[in-house]
């Protein structure tokens, strides 16, 4: 069957170069956004019953935008002044260039990993005499607590943030040939606001190996999974899909 209408579960990009527009001009789909999760920040009294002191710590692992913005956030409400010399240890160029939103990058000491959390590791082990702090939300994968532990470094996670499920009724009566999905929770996020959802004639998109189960386990079936040696992105994964069936 022919692909012309796309619903991708995150919002829509920012940047007027990205590839979800190159693939609807050049394959001639229609593609929404629409967020099928959002962000809910934590309370200055969550944080301190959590027994979290920020001022206890003298570096802290970024690991998204949202910790990022939430870690500032709480400090301004709690009135904690960050020191100068906080350490800030990065899990990519991209969390790592965010950061100047809240500090002077050039005069602070950030540490920046290249993409993975495994490729930031040796980076914090090379400090083991820091106390670091580990902002995060409230859903986070168990391996990456794992890693942290097999470190022998003295940390602590603060949940500073919730990934919370959208309301998406106005989506009732709306069908899309391809659903895109990123996370789990964004599968969580479909059947809580479609409780007898069927797939029927609509193809699924995924990508990570947590989607893929998350899907699976939903039982829903798998059309076009990402990332892979031929797709590393979704929307080359997607450009292949497509290419196939609307021959």
């Amino acid at each position: 069957m022919r692909v012309k209408t796309i619903l991708v579960s995150q919002p829509a990009p920012k940047a007027k170069q990205s590839p979800y527009f190159d693939l609807m001009s050049k394959q001639k789909v229609k593609i929404d956004f629409r967020s099928f999760i959002h962000v809910e920040g934590e309370t200055s009294r969550s944080v301190r019953n959590q027994k979290i002191d920020f001022l206890e710590y003298t570096a802290v692992i970024f690991t998204s935008r949202n910790a990022v913005d939430h870690y500032f956030r709480l400090a301004d409400e709690m009135r904690v002044n960050i020191p100068d010399d906080m350490k800030y240890f990065c899990l990519s160029e991209a969390v790592a260039f965010y950061l100047q939103k809240y500090v002077v990058y050039r005069k602070r000491k950030i540490y920046v990993g290249v993409r993975t959390f495994d490729e930031l590791m040796p980076i914090i082990k090379k400090h083991k005499n820091e106390k670091f702090l580990l902002p995060s939300s409230d859903k986070v994968k168990e391996t990456m607590i794992d890693k942290m532990d097999s470190l022998n470094v003295e940390w602590k996670r603060a949940i500073l943030f919730r990934t919370v499920i959208s309301d998406l009724s106005d989506l009732e009566n709306v069908f899309y040939d391809v659903l895109v999905f990123f996370s789990p929770s964004g599968i969580q996020s479909l059947f809580h606001n479609f409780p007898e959802f069927k797939q029927n004639n609509t193809r699924i998109a995924v990508f990570g190996n947590s989607t893929v189960r998350a899907a699976e386990e939903a039982g829903l079936k798998i059309d076009i999974a990402a990332p892979s040696e031929e797709t590393p992105s979704m929307t080359m994964a997607l450009e292949k899909y497509i290419k196939t069936v609307n021959k």
